[in-house]
């Protein structure tokens, strides 16, 4: 039996912060950490202080998404297997779309991949997880499935029920209310959540995305600024199903219960 934390797109410095702070008061209760990170470094990619930080921290391993190449430090640090790409870029791509871990005498995949509804146009995410999976000896399966469409996301994580252990989405940065185990045993919610600032408009600050929406001309994005959010699922996997699985959110400077925290954590 596995206990899993799987923690929200990390967003710039805020997010990095409420990752590094308050990610060790938890860390023990937890047998492996996975983060997504693809926006920890200023709001586009993953570079080497962001990655350092959250293995710090007590992350395990990081996934990534549609900014994986948004920092150009990105390719040496994808030599190290603890850091997922979608495996659906095309053959040659840098870097790998899983891995496979042993925790507590159990095997563990992690698998990155993404959706391609509004989103870029990769090779089929459905036809190349099915073909990892064939493989077999993969243990449990855990899945950051990062896109767009909520219905896609239903549709992956259907895709693969009984099949892999987990499928959780990200890259909306809006945690869903849909946690639940499927019909044959996999753990599915939507989207995570970010981890990163709550007074916010999915991470910027609301000055360039409110002008854009009102101008319809291009505006720059910032980080926003305040106090931060931590958003994740956690789970509880055993022989390739998920037995439990609970929303898990913590704010800066509010130390009560939120959404399922206290469940996720007993």
């Amino acid at each position: 039996m596995l206990r899993l934390l799987f923690i929200g797109d990390v967003y710039g410095k805020p997010g990095r912060r409420v990752l590094q702070n308050h990610l060790p008061t938890v860390r023990g209760r937890f047998d492996f950490i996975i983060a997504n990170g693809e926006n920890s470094a200023g709001g586009f990619g993953l570079n080497r202080e962001s990655a350092a930080l959250m293995f710090d921290a007590g992350v395990n391993c990081i996934t990534l998404g549609n900014h994986t190449w948004g920092n150009k430090e990105i390719y040496s640090l994808l030599d190290d297997p603890r850091i997922i790409r979608p495996l659906n870029y095309p053959l040659g791509a840098a870097g790998v779309g899983w891995s496979t871990f042993q925790v507590n005498g159990e095997r563990l995949t992690v698998m990155n991949a993404m959706g391609r509804t509004y989103m870029e146009a990769l090779d089929d995410p459905f036809l190349g997880t099915n073909a990892l999976l064939e493989r077999g000896e993969l243990g449990n399966v855990f899945v950051d499935f990062h896109a767009e469409a909520t219905s896609e996301k239903a549709a992956f994580a259907y895709y693969l029920d009984g099949r892999v252990a987990a499928v959780i989405g990200t890259h909306t940065h809006v945690a869903t209310a849909d946690t639940r185990i499927l019909p044959q045993g996999t753990g599915f919610q939507t989207d995570a959540g970010m981890t990163g600032p709550l007074d916010s408009i999915i991470g910027a600050d609301t000055e360039g995305p409110i002008a854009r929406f009102v101008t319809r001309l291009p505006h720059r994005f910032g980080v926003a600024e305040g106090r931060a959010q931590l958003n994740a699922v956690a789970l509880t996997i055993e022989h390739g199903k998920t037995l439990s699985i609970e929303r898990y959110r913590y704010t800066e400077g509010d130390d009560r219960p939120q959404a399922g925290q206290q469940e996720a954590l007993t």
